[in-house]
């Protein structure tokens, strides 16, 4: 059975059929964050380490490390992105335990990821296009690493899925004469956007199962690209990852975290409220308030999708007897209970005289 094992110093992920989904947090990428690629510019790094705690609290399996920045200084990446890659994996792997995923479109930065990290990351990512299977493989085999294979060449993005799944024997192919296993090759048969082609979805399932019975490999995705350009995302992904899952995907791309309600829709429903007549308790606090009123938190948690995972895991017996999902939804012990047992009794159950 294909397992793709991915480690940091002290803990191991696994990507496999048979084993619980893997949430690759996504959050570490300066890309369309204008305030972390100045942050990171600057050598400030305060929102990279919120970032990691929250989406390891949240679930994530793994962390993506990204650091493509384009700096105002020097726009040259390949100057300016190994170093950076450097610290944040450093950086990252000093507060977290989980492993890492080094992201990045420049060789240089790949391999300076490689040399930072402890364990055996995931390498995020190798394509079919000629230039980039020379320069990406040899890395692969030389630290001895997984890697992501994403689905398109030199001919770019195809909407026809035989030619993606092509693409994708391709690379396996390639990838065995550097004598790098199948069982190393996560596959990302890329996901269209169901608001630009409708059948994306079937698509997309098709092909995970595609991957799984001929190449057999293990499968992942940018998993909110389904929902793109269209209104409640999160219901959209939150159906999206269970069927991808039935279908045979074994991983994803995505963000576990669901935002902090900002201070500004905090106020719109506070005046919402008003206008309705609705008396508030004096002194109401910012996080009773937006639980009341079904807002979500003021403080990071997990996402909707991670519910709709932990549940999916449970569904296909890869959550042995529950445990997780049992753990992710415990209520958490009010201030002075902690270690009570039923009816807030110190011990557990009462003894028989």
């Amino acid at each position: 059975m294909t397992r793709t094992v991915v480690e940091s110093k002290t803990k191991t992920a696994v990507l496999g059929f048979d084993e619980p989904f893997c949430v690759i947090g996504e959050r570490i990428n300066p890309t369309g964050r204008k305030k972390l690629a100045a942050e990171l510019e600057a050598g400030d790094f305060s929102t990279v380490e919120k970032d990691a705690l929250a989406q390891v609290a949240a679930g994530a399996d793994i962390l993506d490390i990204n650091a493509g920045v384009v700096y105002n200084s020097n726009p040259n990446p390949n100057e300016t992105e190994p170093p950076l890659m450097s610290k944040i994996v450093e950086l990252v792997q000093g507060l977290v335990d989980v492993p890492l995923c080094i992201d990045s479109s420049v060789p240089g930065a790949l391999e300076a990821g490689l040399e930072a990290a402890e364990g055996r990351p995931l390498l995020n990512s190798v394509t079919g296009e000629e230039e980039r299977l020379e320069l990406v493989l040899p890395l692969v085999k030389k630290y001895n690493v997984p890697v992501v294979a994403i689905s398109n060449d030199d001919t770019g993005i195809s909407e026809d899925p035989d030619v993606r799944f092509a693409v994708a024997k391709k690379i396996v192919e390639r990838a065995a004469d550097f004598g790098i296993p199948a069982h190393d090759i996560v596959v990302d048969p890329l996901v269209m956007p169901i608001g630009a082609m409708a059948t994306a979805g079937l698509q997309v399932f098709a092909l995970v199962r595609r991957l799984r019975e001929e190449l057999g490999v293990n499968t992942t995705c940018g998993a909110s690209n389904i929902s793109f350009g269209l209104p409640n995302r999160h219901g959209i992904n939150n159906a999206f990852l269970p069927m991808a899952m039935g279908a045979g995907m074994t991983s994803a791309i995505m963000n576990p975290v669901a935002l902090p309600v900002t201070q500004k829709a905090i106020a719109e429903k506070k005046e919402q409220v008003t206008a309705a007549g609705i008396i508030l308790p004096e002194g109401i606090d910012d996080e009773t308030f937006v639980t009341l009123f079904g807002l979500g938190s003021t403080q990071p948690r997990a996402g909707k999708e991670m519910e709709a995972i932990r549940a999916a895991n449970l569904l296909t017996n890869n959550d042995p007897h529950g445990g997780a999902w049992i753990a992710a939804n415990k209520a958490p012990a009010k201030a002075g209970e902690e270690g009570r047992g039923r009816g807030g009794r110190a011990g557990g159950r009462r003894r028989r005289a």
